[in-house]
């Protein structure tokens, strides 16, 4: 069984970088896709980045393009969000959240997602 715990969060300067962890203490096979999401106060939750875990596939929003990169090591059943030249926008709650479906594709909507992580607190200072 899937159950997901995240990890890497702290508090960082403006332009820094953080890296955060999700690792899943189960299994994780081709038909999942796992993806992040984020939460600031007041605000909806919003995709971020997310991978297909069998074609590796990624995708993103746009204002963290080129930015952010997200990556996922098979053996270790963990997926990861490189967090670079980070803003105090950025600043939020990132949860990570995995769905399987028969092809394995990741979505942008939080809704169709039935995994989630207690999440990890990002604060990007000014």
């Amino acid at each position: 069984q899937v159950q997901l715990v995240e990890s890497g969060g702290g508090l960082v300067q403006a332009g820094g970088s953080l890296r955060l962890s999700c690792a899943s203490s189960g299994r994780i096979v081709s038909t999942y896709a796992l993806a992040w999401f984020r939460q600031a106060p007041g605000k909806e939750r919003e995709f971020v980045a997310a991978i297909a875990w069998g074609s590796g596939s990624t995708s993103s929003r746009e204002s963290v393009r080129g930015r952010f990169t997200v990556s996922k090591d098979d053996a270790k059943n963990t997926v990861y969000l490189q967090m670079n030249s980070l803003k105090p926008e950025d600043t939020a709650v990132y949860y990570c959240a995995a769905r399987s479906t028969i092809w394995g594709t990741p979505s942008p909507s939080a809704r169709d997602y039935t995994i989630w992580g207690q999440g990890t607190q990002v604060t990007v200072s000014s």
